[in-house]
């Protein structure tokens, strides 16, 4: 069920979460794992394409526009199905290749203009998606982004013959795999959905031309904040005695340790405004953190605590 989903993956998050892992090696790269596994099992439509294929997730799919990063169609003077690949946008080989790099698939996108003659293509721009963990979008973060599509073999022209014998650069095909990678600057206060654009590393032209790289943000879940109408909520888990009683209460925020006081009798649902420490927005002012409360009951009982809850309950309520 949808509770199971989010309750496995708020505990192992917790527990491979790369600030509060334990054991730092591989922490990251079984954080991105987890988000990978509550991304396709959250999503219907994700989760019913790998019950549907399976083992054979990895086996090529005869529908144009899927795929690893992005399968272009081509145009006049461009060859047909470009592909480009991508890595360090923080989805792994399976998720890209399976669901296109994230939120509607592998996409693309060419630039506006006719092309002067038939043999003649300007550079277009790529669209991809980019895994961005909150506190990269609070704190603001530089990520490396390798691009990697098929070029014209400089040895053989593209012709796939050097002289009489077949090219061995590019073993025939005229073509070989040129690889480009940039530095990109995730700006504090990153929303999902936003775009970053690169300039001059997308599609290549048949003039030399370049095209823009357009990476689409996608916020990776975190076990214990969200964005909600573009507002960070923070779940605050209370034992019933914390609730009924209140108090202050810590825990750790994406910009350090926070302590609020929390009403007696609160209830569950219920939201508390922090003032001025949600994330980041224009003129380094920040928005306001929302604090949901969530009551949680024990699942085991000692003999002594259980006599407790019975002494309670016998006990007359307002």
């Amino acid at each position: 069920s949808a509770d199971d989903i989010r309750k496995a993956f708020r505990k192992l998050a917790r527990q491979y979460h790369p600030d509060v892992a334990k054991s730092k090696s591989g922490a990251e790269d079984k954080f991105k794992e987890i988000n990978e596994a509550n991304e396709v099992l959250s999503d219907p439509e994700k989760r019913k394409k790998y019950d549907t294929l399976g083992a054979d997730w990895n086996r090529p799919q005869p529908q144009p526009g899927q795929g690893r990063g992005f399968r272009g169609q081509g145009r006049p003077g461009q060859a047909p199905g470009q592909d480009f690949s991508f890595d360090g946008t923080g989805f792994s080989d399976f998720f890209e290749q399976m669901f296109g790099g994230g939120r509607g698939g592998g996409g693309g996108r060419y630039s506006q203009g006719a092309p002067d003659s038939e043999m003649f293509s300007p550079g277009h721009d790529v669209e991809a998606d980019i895994l961005v963990t909150l506190e990269e979008a609070f704190h603001g973060a530089e990520r490396s982004i390798t691009l990697r599509h098929p070029m014209t073999c400089s040895e053989c022209k593209g012709k796939g013959i050097k002289g009489k014998a077949t090219c061995k650069t590019c073993e025939g095909t005229g073509q070989v795999t040129g690889t480009e990678t940039s530095r990109v600057r995730i700006p504090a206060g990153i929303r999902d959905g936003q775009q970053l654009r690169v300039a001059g590393k997308g599609g290549r032209g048949t003039n030399g031309s370049q095209g823009d790289l357009y990476l689409r943000v996608r916020l990776a879940a975190h076990p214990d904040f969200r964005i909600e109408n573009g507002v960070l909520v923070h779940d605050l888990e209370l034992w019933p005695w914390e609730a009924t009683l209140g108090g202050e209460k810590s825990f750790k925020a994406l910009d350090g340790q926070l302590t609020i006081r929390v009403p007696a009798g609160i209830q569950p649902g219920t939201k508390l405004r922090v003032k001025g420490r949600g994330l980041p927005q224009a003129g380094d002012v920040r928005a306001d953190l929302f604090v949901e409360i969530q009551v949680k009951v024990p699942t085991t009982l000692s003999a002594e605590a259980r006599k407790l809850w019975e002494q309670l309950g016998k006990t007359p309520a307002d």
